[in-house]
């Protein structure tokens, strides 16, 4: 028999089942032990990728609340202040106001006063005139009648002039 030399391309039956057994036997380790590792680590990378972006979410919503209830006490912020700043407009208003109602009624008081004083001293000086013309009056009246005035004399005398300036006031 005549063989001719093996080429690369022909094989016989039995080096296609080792080949296949082969096969078989490497993929099955690599099923039971390589492929659990794999699929366990890409499982493990996928929860750890979503877990980052579930929580890259929580903070931007979180952020965003933060956001809102910053705007929200900087309205509240300026509301009150705007509040603070009419109430003291107010109450400077309030304090202006009595102040000047303060002033003005002690202006009137003193201006009564200053009247009444005028007053006073008008009667005071007219009373003074009248009992100083009395006087004069009633000396000259014991001079012409050479005789001295008494003190009945004198306050019938002062009652008589002063109804006769009344008299004439009127």
């Amino acid at each position: 028999m005549l063989t001719l030399a093996a080429g690369p391309l022909d094989t016989s039956l039995v080096d296609v089942i080792v080949a296949v057994v082969v096969f078989v036997v490497f993929f099955s380790l690599l099923r039971v032990l390589v492929w659990p590792k794999v699929i366990g680590g890409l499982d493990a990378r996928e929860a750890k990728i979503r877990h980052e972006i579930d929580s890259a979410e929580k903070a931007r919503h979180e952020a965003e609340a933060a956001q809102k209830k910053f705007e929200e006490k900087l309205r509240q912020g300026q509301e009150e202040a705007a509040r603070t700043i009419e109430e003291a407009k107010a109450t400077a208003r309030k304090v202006a106001e009595e102040l000047r109602s303060k002033n003005d009624a002690e202006l009137a008081d003193l201006k009564s006063r200053a009247l009444a004083d005028i007053q006073a001293a008008r009667e005071a000086a007219v009373r003074e005139l009248n009992e100083h013309s009395v006087a004069l009056a009633a000396s000259m009246a014991s001079k012409i009648l050479r005789r001295e005035v008494g003190a009945s004399d004198q306050s019938r005398l002062v009652a008589e002039s002063l109804a006769e300036l009344a008299r004439g006031r009127n």
